[in-house]
């Protein structure tokens, strides 16, 4: 699978000749190949983030994320506004986590026997048990609760930005938002208020 690496510092200069001619294609047409390098080098971290909020392992979230690059990059000419670049990687990383998790409930279905519960290594940490409670209670949610909550509070989005990112209603944000947080504090244990 191709890999998109950031240039190191001083861009311009380590960046072939090729590249720059593409680049001055895609100004014309879409966003940058550098202004997506870039985007790579300060939010990949944030988008792992968002990854791991919707599926349950490492290796998954680091794939759907490198994946989104990779289709955000095949089609960047078709991002005519740089700055939707972001919000156009958070839906991608959305829908691959959904089509990820497709595949594993086909599987499941598939498989004769379940499969062993792993006991956790250090279950002694309160900093651990009280994380893997809440992405227990955060699996426990309806699909959109979860997505919702995932981009408003991890991925800092506005309610407005998770509405256009999920492509549903500002009052279905709203909705699906309030329903999950109170369905989290009933899950952990926390009082309502």
């Amino acid at each position: 699978m191709p890999v998109i690496a950031p240039w190191p510092a001083g861009s311009a200069a380590a960046a072939p000749a090729s590249t720059a001619a593409v680049d001055a294609d895609a100004a014309a047409e879409g966003t940058t190949v550098d202004h997506l390098t870039e985007t790579y080098r300060l939010h990949y971290r944030s988008l792992l983030g968002l990854a791991a909020l919707l599926l349950d392992d490492t290796a998954s979230c680091e794939d759907v994320v490198q994946e989104a690059f990779i289709r955000v990059h095949s089609a960047r000419k078709r991002v005519r506004e740089p700055e939707k670049t972001l919000a156009y990687l958070r839906q991608t990383v959305v829908n691959l986590s959904r089509s990820a998790l497709r595949r594993r409930i086909i599987g499941l279905k598939l498989l004769s026997k379940p499969m062993p519960d792993m006991a956790s290594a250090e279950e002694g940490a309160y900093e651990q048990l009280e994380r893997d409670q809440l992405i227990k209670a955060m699996r426990g949610l309806q699909r959109r609760q979860r997505e919702v909550l995932s981009l408003r509070y991890f991925a800092d989005m506005t309610e407005a930005q998770v509405a256009e990112a999920l492509g549903i209603s500002l009052g279905s944000v709203k909705a699906y938002g309030s329903r999950g947080i109170a369905a989290l504090r009933v899950a952990m244990g926390a009082p309502a208020s």
